[in-house]
C-alpha cells in the first residue's frame, strides 16, 4: 500500500493566515494523492481557534487534529511562532476525530467514553492518535483506566505554564482542558521508539508530603529547599521566574518493578510555597532519585529510539515521523536547537517527512499485552508511519 506525507509550516503576524499558508504548502506537496488526516502544531501563541479555522478553510473534510506547543518540530528543526500542518494518506488509510471537552474534570469519564466508542466500531480500531490537556488533566489516570494493551500513542499539550493555558483541536473544534483522539484503520505499520536521557545523579529523596497534583515535601521540608540546598539559590528564588520553570531540567526518578528503567516524574513549576507543581500525582513514602540530563546522552536516546522504531516497522518502508519530545528537551538543548531533528535524520535521512512538538508528556503503548498503556515525562518518542509491502 502507498502512504504518502507531506509538512507544510507558515510564520505569521496572524494566527488564521498562519494556519492557512501551512495547510497550502501540505496540500501542493501532496500532488495526486488525498489526505486522510492532517495533523496541526501550533504555538501557543496563536489563538487556537483561528489557527484551526485557517487550517481547515483548506483541509474541506480532512480529519483534524493537533495541540499547542512551545515550538514545533520539522525537518529543518525548531520552528517557533509557527503553525505546523502534516497530512498522511493513502489508499486505504482512514481516520476520525473525537473530541472530549471535559478530560481535564474527569480523566476517568474520558478513558470510558473513549472504549465505548471503540467498542461502538464494526470495523477495528488499528491506532489510538490522542493530543491531552498537559497542565490539568490526569494523564496517568486515564491511561490506568484504558484497554490492556490498546495501540496508542499521543502527547500533552504544552503552552503558557503560569496561565496554565494549552490548546488542543479535534475536527472544527479547539479548546484548553480537552482530549483530541483520532481512530486510524488501514493498511500501514506503525513503530514506535521512546527514550531519554536523563540519569540519577547519586542524591536520594523520600516523598514525605504529596496531595493530588502538588508535591508538598521531600525528607519533610518543602521541596524547593531540597534542590537550593543542591544548585545553590535560594528557596524563594527557586519559586520565582526562571528558576521555577527550569526546575523541570531535574525530574526525580522512581524505581519500577521487573524493569531497570525508572518511572520519570517532572515538575511543572516550583510554587510560591515550594511545592512542585506536577501533571501526575506522587505516592507517599516513595524512594526518589534526582536526575541530571546531558545533550550527548539525550542525542543518543534519540537514535536509540528511532533505531526501536526502525526494529518495530519490521521491514516497512518509513514514511512519516511523528516526534513528541519533551519541553525539558527544549530547555537542554536550548544553545543547540534541533540537534534531535538532526539526530534522527543522521537515521533515517533528510528526505522523511517529521512533524511533531514539546509536549508535556507522552503516551506510549503498553510494554507487555497485560498492561496499560504508559504516560511518560522527560521523554523523546518518535512514531514510524511505514508502507506495507504490495
Amino acid at each position: 500500500m502507498t502512504l504518502v506525507a507531506a509538512v507544510g509550516q507558515a510564520q505569521a503576524l496572524d494566527a488564521r493566515e498562519a494556519g492557512l499558508q501551512a495547510s497550502h504548502k501540505a496540500l501542493n506537496q501532496m500532488g495526486s494523492a488525498s489526505p486522510s488526516l492532517a495533523i496541526i502544531v501550533s504555538s501557543h501563541r496563536f489563538e487556537a481557534q483561528m489557527a484551526l479555522n485557517g487550517a481547515a478553510s483548506l483541509l474541506s473534510n480532512i480529519p483534524i487534529l493537533g495541540f499547542s506547543s512551545p515550538a514545533a518540530l520539522t525537518n529543518l528543526g525548531v520552528q517557533a511562532n509557527s503553525v505546523v500542518v502534516a497530512l498522511l494518506g493513502g489508499d486505504e488509510i482512514q481516520a476520525e476525530t473525537h473530541w472530549f471537552a471535559d478530560y481535564s474534570q474527569g480523566s476517568i469519564d474520558t478513558a470510558t467514553r473513549l472504549k465505548q466508542l471503540i467498542g461502538y466500531e464494526q470495523r477495528p480500531v488499528k491506532n489510538v492518535l490522542v493530543f491531552g490537556d498537559g497542565l490539568n488533566g490526569n494523564a496517568e489516570e486515564f491511561c490506568e483506566s484504558l484497554l490492556p494493551s490498546l495501540p496508542i500513542i499521543g502527547g500533552l499539550s504544552a503552552g503558557d505554564v503560569q496561565n496554565n493555558i494549552g490548546y488542543q483541536f479535534a475536527g472544527v473544534q479547539s479548546g484548553n482542558g480537552g482530549m483530541a483522539t483520532a481512530f486510524l484503520r488501514g493498511d500501514y505499520k506503525i513503530g514506535i521508539g521512546y527514550g531519554h536521557g536523563w540519569t540519577p545523579i547519586g542524591n536520594h529523596f523520600r516523598v514525605t508530603r504529596s496531595r493530588g497534583f502538588w508535591l508538598r515535601t521531600l525528607d519533610g521540608r518543602p521541596a524547593s529547599e531540597s534542590y537550593a540546598e543542591l544548585f545553590g539559590h535560594s528557596p524563594r528564588q527557586w519559586a520565582l521566574p526562571p528558576l521555577n520553570y527550569t526546575s523541570r531540567l531535574y525530574p526525580l526518578g522512581f524505581e519500577q518493578p521487573d524493569t531497570v528503567d525508572m518511572l520519570v516524574r517532572s515538575p511543572l513549576r516550583i510554587e510560591a510555597d515550594g511545592s512542585f507543581r506536577m501533571n501526575a500525582p506522587l505516592r507517599d513514602g516513595a524512594d526518589a532519585y534526582l536526575l541530571v540530563g546531558s545533550p550527548k546522552s539525550c542525542i543518543e536516546a534519540v537514535k536509540q529510539a528511532v533505531e526501536q522504531a526502525l526494529q518495530g516497522l519490521e521491514g516497512a518502508k518509513p514514511a512519516f515521523a511523528l516526534i513528541l519530545a519533551d519541553v525539558s528537551w527544549q530547555m537542554l538543548l536550548q544553545s543547540r536547537p534541533g540537534d534531535e531533528i538532526r539526530a534522527v535524520q543522521e537515521v533515517l535521512g533528510n528526505d522523511l517527512p517529521i512533524a511533531g512538538g514539546y509536549t508535556l508528556g507522552q503516551i506510549i503503548p503498553a510494554r507487555h499485552a497485560d498492561e496499560n498503556p504508559q504516560f511518560l515525562n522527560q521523554h523523546f518518542v518518535i512514531a514510524l508511519f511505514g508502507e506495507t509491502a504490495e
